[in-house]
């Protein structure tokens, strides 16, 4: 299967610029580039199953570069029904570095700054050598522009498409870039650098975008949402990331696969026909799991993430280290105990039951378990001796329901 066809049967090519880019991308040896604004100092999931397509054609021979737009995020992409808050050119530097930092260690490519090329170009130059290119009806018929007419749209936002537009043509004419590739959304703004392209240098470029990622409800997986899940496993941790792929719904986990792994035509097919027939075994989602785990954070976190699932699932605690519990429980109500305590009495004061007599029915009934050993002893004083790496001590009541006791 050539790369055209592939990508089009992973679901990754919603809109092509022209016939002519098939061949091109099945040959090889373009330059291109995807890029982002720096308004957060982590990439997320949104992020990882756009920029994987970078991956994809540099292993299909073209050539990457990824932008991240100290420029424009000082600007702010129009949003579908708001402006986007500022933020400061302090933050933007900062998140530049660390989303330059994230996209290197992650992919491998070259980033670039297009605050480096936009910073010295004044108002003047921008309006004679930018903006007279610009048709304003031409702009108002872009999506990105007339979704927001009714609300209202400043002049800043208005200009996103142009400062974009430049950033293709710089690319173009120093880098010999004649491609972008972006998410569904970015189409409009897309197109506006290559029609500068064409007007300034008679030459053509071209673009493809990708649907978005999103879940089964049509909503999208981004910070503004507030569902990220982050890249950095530090805001996200590897247990974390585990858990939200190997939960995805059954109806979208085929198009994650597609999405967001390398495994292959076949293997996937392989995946579908489990996930249609036993999707008891979950198969394709412990799939997904362990490709995104792995790739983004290596196979040692996956398999850490991995245990903590398994252990959590049976109880035995005892197989887990203080980080590890940290990054399974992180979640749960926790509590400090600075002192010894009678287990009853421990249970009530800190909410875990409703009264001393509900504290005693679950010891008596075996509901009640210390790192995982079940307790019958409503005597038993809860010290620091119990605690895993003299840190943590993890109470579990009944089948689910977790709480982790930090030594004070």
């Amino acid at each position: 299967m050539k790369l055209f066809d592939e990508l089009k049967w992973r679901g990754l090519i919603n809109d092509v610029s022209s016939p002519e880019l098939e061949e091109k991308l099945n040959n090889g040896n373009m330059t291109f580039y995807i890029g982002t604004d720096p308004t957060g100092d982590s990439l997320h999931i949104g992020h990882f199953s756009s920029f994987l397509i970078s991956k994809r054609l540099k292993d299909a021979g073209h050539n990457p570069i990824l932008l991240v737009g100290g420029a424009t995020g000082l600007i702010g992409d129009p949003k579908p029904n708001t402006e986007r808050p500022m933020i400061t050119k302090e933050e933007a530097k900062h998140n530049f570095e660390c989303l330059k930092k994230q996209a290197e260690d992650i992919f491998g490519f070259e980033v670039v700054n297009n605050f480096d090329w936009c910073k010295d170009i004044n108002f003047i130059d921008f309006l004679r050598d930018y903006g007279k290119y610009f048709n304003i009806n031409y702009m108002l018929n872009k999506d990105i522009v007339r979704r927001r007419l009714d609300t209202g749209i400043t002049y800043t936002e208005f200009s996103y498409m142009i400062i974009q537009a430049l950033d293709f043509l710089h690319l173009f004419q120093t880098r010999n870039c004649t491609l972008q590739v972006a998410g569904q959304d970015q189409w409009g703004n897309i197109t506006a650098g290559i029609e500068l392209i064409r007007k300034k240098t008679g030459k053509e470029a071209y673009a493809f975008t990708m649907p978005l990622l999103t879940k089964a409800d049509g909503t999208k997986f981004g910070k503004s949402e507030g569902n990220a899940i982050w890249l950095d496993k530090n805001k996200t941790s590897s247990y974390e990331l585990y858990q939200f792929l190997i939960n995805v719904e059954d109806e979208k986990v085929i198009d994650y696969l597609k999405f967001l792994t390398f495994l292959s035509v076949d293997e996937i097919l392989e995946l579908e026909k489990s996930n249609k027939e036993e999707p008891h075994l979950r198969k394709a989602h412990k799939a997904l799991a362990r490709e995104v785990v792995t790739f983004l954070h290596g196979k040692e976190e996956m398999e850490s993430a991995e245990k903590i699932s398994e252990v959590l699932f049976k109880g035995n605690i005892k197989e887990l280290n203080a980080k590890q519990i940290e990054e399974g429980l992180s979640k749960v109500p926790s509590f400090t105990l600075n002192d010894e305590m009678n287990i009853v009495d421990l249970l009530v004061d800190f909410k875990i039951v409703s009264s001393k007599r509900e504290a005693r029915e679950f010891i008596k009934n075996n509901a009640i378990s210390i790192n995982g050993e079940k307790i019958n002893d409503e005597n038993l004083i809860i010290d620091k001796n119990q605690a895993i790496e003299n840190k943590y001590i993890v109470i579990r009541r009944g089948k689910k329901n977790y709480y982790l006791i930090k030594m004070g």
